[in-house]
């Protein structure tokens, strides 16, 4: 199967992976030919990119290191526990959160063995759930990445269920803000940001009495929008003020939002995002925090097309566990001309041909 934009996304075509809905319900299963219906429809989700069998992707798997079953489960038990939060009053919210700490626990735990299970990078699909609210999968993969990058830096278990904890119980303030400032889908006024800017606070003082969970989740909260060079909020702190485990939290916080859509903007895919988080290394997040960001993730999914520096066109068959900026490609086109046998390379073994750009909008003419 393979990856691409929903704008070359034409009558005809299989669908390569099953989109889920909140309930867990399939809302287009898999090998089911793609309609006008079904375009108008998955355009109208704001679907921007859908997997598709044809046949130069043949036998390319793309499987995800959380299994879709775990996630839906997952998310609705934090949708649940989210809810209740927000429908109590704000002096039984606490309460509410800390009897819900062993659910939010196990689902930490249940992340946590599926990437330490995993030999290969964290795999994330996004465009293959919907969610009537973004804070709910936003925490779950927060969650997910900042485990993985964790445990590419060599935290304990221990360490890694508190920065576990603490990424997907970090946004838990969000639910003391108003649904019309979090959903705006235009330009907030600086009130708003303002109001926006608060969930920091609110989040640390409903987590700190906590009885369940460490203190360091509260800090987690309160501090994964601070940045390095003192240029975040809520209070301006710098490098060595700012806890390792919220330096963790901030970097795949903002992963996270790249690489999904938002009212306000569409996401972009994991290789760009990985750029745009590059250009604050050192400035804004912690350089050894991004290094293993890169070193954890899947940069060029399977699945996506990729045009080459030699001027050759692959799809990404499979990852590369030494390198995981270097996969393996399977060419299916030379100097623009289809090849009727495809062959596979591994990007490690020609150091000067890099990836120039992911092509989810190229069209196979006897599609």
């Amino acid at each position: 199967m393979r990856l691409i934009s929903i704008d070359v996304l034409k009558k005809g075509m299989v669908v390569g992976r099953t989109i889920w809905n909140e309930a867990g319900h399939p809302l287009l299963h898999k090998d089911v030919i793609v309609t006008s219906r079904i375009v108008e429809r998955l355009r109208e989700l704001n679907i921007q990119y859908l997997y598709i069998e044809d046949d130069i992707s043949n036998g390319i798997e793309i499987e995800e290191t959380v299994a879709p079953t775990k996630r839906i489960e997952a998310v609705k038990n934090i949708t649940k526990t989210f809810n209740e939060v927000k429908q109590a009053k704000s002096s039984q919210a606490s309460y509410v959160l800390d009897q819900q700490s062993k659910v939010i626990g196990l689902i930490v735990e249940d992340i946590l063995n599926s990437i330490t299970n995993s030999d290969e990078v964290l795999m994330v699909l996004t465009d293959v759930y919907l969610f009537d609210e973004y804070i709910y999968q936003h925490s779950f993969q927060v969650t997910m990445y900042a485990i993985a990058i964790a445990k590419e830096m060599g935290y304990p278990a221990d360490d890694i269920r508190i920065i576990g904890i603490g990424a997907l119980l970090h946004d838990v303030g969000k639910l003391l803000i108003p649904s019309e400032i979090l959903m705006k889908p235009t330009k907030l006024t600086n009130e708003e940001f303002e109001e926006i800017k608060q969930h920091t606070r609110y989040g640390f003082d409903l987590l700190r009495n906590l009885h369940s969970v460490s203190l360091l989740v509260a800090h987690c909260a309160y501090q994964h929008h601070e940045r390095i060079d003192g240029s975040g909020y809520p209070r301006g702190l710098v490098d060595f003020e700012i806890h390792p485990f919220a330096k963790i939290i901030a970097v795949a916080d903002v992963f996270d939002a790249l690489t999904s859509n938002r009212v306000y903007r569409n996401k972009t895919l994991p290789k760009e995002a990985i750029g745009i988080i590059e250009q604050g290394k050192g400035i804004q997040f912690d350089e050894r925090v991004v290094e293993a960001l890169k070193r954890s993730v899947v940069h060029y999914a399977n699945g996506t097309i990729v045009l080459l520096s030699d001027g050759r066109r692959g799809i990404v068959s499979k990852q590369n566990l030494v390198d995981v900026t270097r996969p393996w490609i399977r060419i299916f086109e030379e100097y623009n001309i289809l090849l009727e046998a495809t062959y596979e390379i591994c990007l490690s073994d020609y150091p000067i041909l890099n990836i120039e750009k992911v092509d989810t909008n190229f069209v196979v003419y006897s599609e």
